[in-house]
């Protein structure tokens, strides 16, 4: 497992709250270990503690929390039981689709993961065959971990591209060919049976980030450089903003001076992602004799300490740091994470990135920043589906749902 349970949003909820809002926050605190008993749970809700017994025991009844052993021993009274989400009230399966590989987790509704592997996909091959390929993968994970598909209840994509959630399909994705207005979202529910959700997959790598860290660390922007440039915004209050059109973020095609001469995929010129992105980088250190040929390559040679790699790859910092530091002046975020396989080979792009924006950015908008690279690494965007599919599932209709299908509840 590559993270430890994280933070669930948790909806607001009074004593005259609905029944369905009642039992989705206390699954949310259950499910993300910020609540383990019922005293816990009368704190964190600050309802009476009647309704949060009788909202839980409707919770237990139908299977969808269960009461495990005693918390602590001695003392007056009867002990408090600690609470958990049943095992099998249900899985989520998440997806954090790259350009050359995939990430894949089979995951309960506690935040355990259960199944997780890694496939060599190709983008480039079209929809069609990469959903089938990413379906066999999903179910070799489901028949290992004996889960049968009923049990599946959600389903989280990111993709490397602008997505439209609320259609769940890539909008003129410029490194994914064919892939634009497939209905990725539809075709993943029509296959598993669940409910399927489909964003840009730095966003799930900021969600996964910012619900891993205390919630003082939020505001946060997320930056990841790979073959293209990507951010992923966080809320102060944890939640994604993804804009109107689920267009915030893609920083990629903001244009940077100096570089008019510089095509980039998405038809512009100058675009920071066409001038300093790992793929600008790679075709820079590129020579007739070889040089890199992947973004695993440069890694390789700034691990390596290669002179040559460094410098590209410190220049490229500088020019990010602009477009940063700018960012910083318009969102004043609390932390700024760097992700990708380049940032976690050295600090090489994380020193030049902060130097730029500590130079460049006013002391008001810097005296509390915080500026690193990425805490759960490569595991931030399977992390981030797993939150946004138990949030899903335990959301006040989700739940009504859920309770209405389990084995306790059906039989």
């Amino acid at each position: 497992m590559g993270w430890e349970p994280v933070r669930l949003a948790v909806p607001r909820t009074s004593g005259r709250a609905d029944g369905n809002l009642v039992h989705s926050g206390l699954a949310r605190l259950i499910a993300s270990g910020a609540a383990e008993t019922r005293v816990e749970l009368v704190r964190a809700t600050g309802l009476a503690r009647s309704t949060v017994n009788s909202h839980l025991d409707a919770l237990i009844a139908t299977g969808v929390v269960v009461e495990r052993g005693p918390v602590g021993s001695g003392g007056r009274g009867r002990p408090a039981h600690r609470l958990a989400i049943a095992p099998r009230a249900g899985v989520v399966l998440a997806a954090d689709v790259g350009v050359h590989s995939t990430r894949l987790a089979v995951a309960d509704l506690g935040q355990d993961v259960l199944a997780e592997r890694q496939v060599a996909l190709d983008i480039a091959d079209g929809p069609e065959h990469s959903l089938d390929v990413l379906t066999k993968h999903l179910h070799d994970l489901l028949g290992d971990s004996r889960i049968a598909r009923d049990e599946v209840k959600a389903l989280v994509m990111g993709l490397p591209g602008p997505v439209d959630p609320r259609l769940g399909m890539p909008v003129r994705p410029p490194i994914m060919p064919g892939w634009d207005g497939f209905p990725v979202g539809d075709a993943m529910a029509e296959r598993f049976g669940c409910t399927a959700s489909v964003d840009n997959d730095v966003n799930l790598m900021a969600l996964g980030e910012a619900r891993a860290l205390p919630p003082e660390e939020s505001p946060l922007l997320f930056l990841k450089i790979g073959t293209g440039i990507g951010g992923g915004i966080v809320s102060a209050g944890g939640e994604l903003h993804r804009g109107s059109d689920g267009a915030a973020g893609d920083i990629g095609h903001i244009r940077v001076p100096g570089a008019d001469d510089v095509v980039c995929q998405c038809g512009n010129v100058g675009c920071v992602e066409a001038v300093a992105s790992a793929e600008a980088v790679i075709r820079a250190l590129r020579t007739e004799n070889g040089g890199p040929q992947s973004t695993e390559d440069l890694a390789r040679l700034l691990r390596d300490g290669d002179a040559t790699a460094v410098r590209q790859v410190r220049s490229a910092a500088a020019t990010i740091g602009e477009v940063v530091a700018m960012l910083v002046h318009f969102y004043n975020p609390k932390r700024i994470v760097l992700g990708g396989l380049i940032t976690a080979a050295g600090d090489d792009m994380l020193a030049g990135i902060r130097g730029v924006v500590y130079r460049r950015a006013l002391p008001l908008a810097t005296r509390n920043l915080t500026l690193v690279n990425s805490a759960l690494g490569r595991s931030a965007g399977l992390a981030g589906a797993v939150v946004a599919a138990i949030e899903d599932v335990l959301s006040p209709d989700g739940i009504y749902r859920l309770m209405l299908d389990t084995p306790q509840s059906r039989g």
